[in-house]
């Protein structure tokens, strides 16, 4: 095993979104696959101007140099990008040292997730995040000798964006947050219910708004909101009946645990949607949209449902309601423990530092 470097943004890896759990779960795994071999840098700074041509997260020119410097002292051969935002390092990397190995994590198509961000609240701010996403995103497709995406889609998303797709493929992943020992349900409530859970950005409060306007108010249970920033739109979400917001909770899983069926309905983004595997993971069945399945398309029919309209998501429910025997289903957890678990991540990570 040759060393590696592993790096991300500092900002990014103090969140509790999907995509910072995940790049936490990376880093653990390299560090398990490499041992002492592996080392880490979390990027901080601005580029100032620079931030407009795709110098973003801590991205410079100091940042550059610093890392290539490091990479000369110590002899590391493969370097791991946390996320294409890291595009512009992956690029002077390569300028500087080309025999170097460099892999870029995709956590989504960059350019993809800010323009349905910028469809949903155009202003100029989110027009140059946009074009500096994109600038940046370039050239990590340019400059990575392994691209790794979550799903085909992102891989196809790359290459009518930037001419490449994806060189490596591994799924969405996540450290098991199942109690050994299930007691109670803590905060959650005792009644069956359907829970919606996501932070508050714009694929998640705009498919949440939906669903409480159009399909909560005609379902047979009630429908908890649970997630950071959710709050905020509780008057928003509560007033057509049959829904209440909890916001932001210490703990997701007597939430999880607790729930009758899971509801996503998500109609925006790229990547692979965090809380399908979450479910999983609490063995609880999914109603979602195909966006909230991509990726999952495999498993989808065994995961739960797939709904395009609000009178499928009504009936679904319904059914969802009479037929869930089982409070907690075994294979729903295998499918979890056997694609988006821990150990499934390792093994496809150490197959492709080690390809």
């Amino acid at each position: 095993m040759r060393r590696v470097l592993y790096i991300r943004n500092r900002a990014r890896g103090n969140g509790v979104g999907g995509r910072e759990q995940l790049s936490r779960l990376n880093e653990q795994l390299l560090g398990q696959i490499a041992g002492d071999r592996f080392e880490s840098i979390e990027l901080d700074g601005d580029a100032g101007i620079r931030k407009l041509f795709g110098y973003i997260d801590g991205v410079s020119d100091t940042t550059i140099r610093m890392v290539c410097d490091r990479l000369r002292d110590s002899g590391t051969r493969q370097v791991f990008l946390d996320g294409s935002n890291l595009g512009k390092l992956a690029k002077g990397i390569k300028t500087t040292s080309p025999d170097i190995e460099v892999m870029t994590f995709f956590h989504n198509c960059e350019a993809r997730f800010f323009l349905g961000a910028l469809r949903q609240s155009k202003s100029p701010k989110g027009l140059a995040v946009l074009v500096s996403n994109y600038l940046a995103e370039r050239s990590a497709v340019r400059s990575s000798d392994k691209r790794i995406c979550l799903s085909q889609r992102d891989s196809e998303l790359l290459r009518r964006l930037y001419g490449r797709g994806a060189t490596h493929f591994s799924a969405m992943a996540m450290r098991d947050r199942l109690p050994k020992v299930q007691v109670g349900r803590g905060e959650a409530p005792e009644e069956r219910y359907a829970l919606f859970v996501g932070g508050a950005f714009y694929a998640n409060t705009a498919g949440i708004a939906w669903y409480c306007r159009n399909v909560a108010p005609r379902a047979p249970i009630r429908t908890y909101v649970v997630g950071k920033g959710m709050a905020a739109m509780k008057e928003r979400l509560e007033r057509h009946g049959n829904v209440t917001v909890v916001g932001e909770v210490d703990d997701l899983a007597p939430w999880y645990l607790g729930a009758h069926v899971v509801v996503a309905p998500i109609f925006d983004g790229s990547g692979m949607k965090t809380k399908v595997a979450e479910a999983l993971m609490f063995g609880k069945k999914v109603v979602g949209t195909p966006e909230a399945f991509s990726g999952y398309e495999d498993i989808a029919a065994q995961a739960g449902w797939v709904c395009e309209t609000a009178d499928a998501f009504v009936e679904t429910v319904n059914t969802a309601n009479a037929t869930i025997r089982l409070d907690f289903d075994p294979k729903l957890r295998a499918l979890y423990e056997k694609a988006y678990s821990f150990p499934a991540a390792q093994t496809r990570l150490r197959s492709i530092l080690e390809g």
